[in-house]
């Protein structure tokens, strides 16, 4: 019997990230929605995750939270989507995707933030200059379609995420041409128009 596949999420969320991963995945799973406030932080959510935030899912008896850590897992559950290169091509994959979960967010959440460190503190940050994370990742895009090679991976789902996040949700991503060619290739996508129209009828009930 296969194991069942639980998604925690809220709509107004990143689960919109894992919810993209999902569809792209193909698997079938079961929703379960997560309000914020005291159900997100309630006795039964924080043992799925002690931190009281969504998304994570639940395959059998394995739990996985952060949604990078969800979009590799799943990658790997599911083999059969191809959403990971083969095990001795993955240096490139888990480079940009692990890239976009650790320097990039971080970058872009403290330019939000107006947090940004001095000169002197940049050594001690682990993006350094936030205008050389965005200089990196544009440098990976250009002259390819997909960041860790030629086919559409896990890590393009995650990556691309931030990509449209940063230029579209919060305006802390630069608009140059690389970000807005590759994600006019990853937003037609019929797995993450499906994502997308799934969150919006649960936002509309």
């Amino acid at each position: 019997m296969a194991k069942e596949l639980v998604f925690y999420t809220n709509p107004m969320s990143r689960g919109r990230i894992v919810r993209w991963m999902l569809e792209e995945v193909g698997a079938p799973y079961r929703t379960q929605v997560v309000q914020y406030g005291p159900e997100m932080k309630s006795d039964d959510y924080l043992a799925i995750n002690p931190m009281g935030k969504v998304p994570a899912i639940r395959h059998g008896d394995v739990v996985v939270t952060e949604c990078a850590a969800i979009c590799a897992y799943l990658a790997d559950a599911f083999p059969e989507a191809g959403l990971a290169p083969p095990a001795t091509a993955r240096g490139a994959y888990y480079r940009w995707l692990f890239f976009a979960a650790g320097p990039f967010e971080a970058a872009t959440t403290d330019r939000m933030l107006k947090a940004l460190p001095s000169a002197e503190q940049e050594a001690m940050v682990g993006y350094g200059k936030a205008q050389n994370v965005v200089d990196t990742l544009a440098h990976a895009l250009t002259n390819t379609d997909y960041v860790a090679g030629e086919r559409f991976s896990a890590a393009d789902v995650y990556v691309g995420s931030h990509v449209q996040w940063g230029m579209d949700m919060t305006g802390m991503l630069e608009k140059r041409p690389v970000f807005v060619d590759y994600w006019a290739r990853l937003r037609g996508r019929e797995a993450y128009l499906r994502a997308g129209e799934l969150d919006d009828a649960i936002m509309g009930n």
